[in-house]
Parts: structure tokens; sequence; C-alpha cells
């Protein structure tokens, strides 16, 4: 079953143009994370937060991908990470409009 994971944390910068600019490689590794589906980038400036919003294939590569993100982020100066994970009720989803909810076979997916 498909899982949604949420990975918040506060980050100094950058934002906006400046994010997507300089972290183009990481986005384009997170492709190549097993089981990953989707990326939503989650900032807020104001508040000095930053994260994102995945769609994993299982809960396991889900868990996977969090252990890995978290130690990267703090190897960075992240001292501290909030990663939740939930289960993804398709039906509603798509009613409200979630069309990408079940995304493209994941990388490696039979």
């Amino acid at each position: 079953m498909q899982k949604l994971l949420q990975v918040h944390f506060d980050f100094s910068g950058p934002f906006g143009d400046e994010m997507a600019s300089r972290l183009q490689e990481l986005a384009a590794s997170i492709n190549q994370e097993p089981g990953f589906i989707w990326k939503i980038w989650t900032e807020n400036p104001d508040r000095q937060e930053a994260g994102g919003i995945y769609l994993f294939a299982s809960e396991e590569t889900a868990q996977a991908y969090l252990r890995m993100h978290s130690a990267r982020l703090k190897a960075l100066g992240v001292t501290e990470v909030s990663g939740r994970i939930f289960d993804v009720n398709l039906a509603l989803s798509e009613l409200n409009h979630a069309g990408f909810a079940r995304g493209p076979e994941p990388l490696g997916a039979e």
C-alpha cells in the first residue's frame, strides 16, 4: 500500500527561486530513491521552515527514505527532523481532485 511521508524541519534558506536553483541536483537524486513516486516541496521563509510531502510505494520504502534523509539533514546542521507516515485514502483523495494520488509506477516496480 502506498504511503504518504510528511517531513518538516527548521531551515534558514535559501527559499524560492534560489532554493530551486541550488537544490536541482538533490531534487534529481530523489527520483532515484527506491519506491519514490512523487514529492511536493514545502517552504515558509517567514517562519524559517521547509520540508516536503512525498508519496512512496510502501511503508518500508518511506521508512528507509526518512532514515536516510534525516541523517543527511542532520549532517547539514538541521537539529530536529519531524517525519510522519500516513496511509492514503485514494477514493476520497481523488474525489477532492488529487488526480496525482496514484502517481506513476515507482522505479523498480514490477
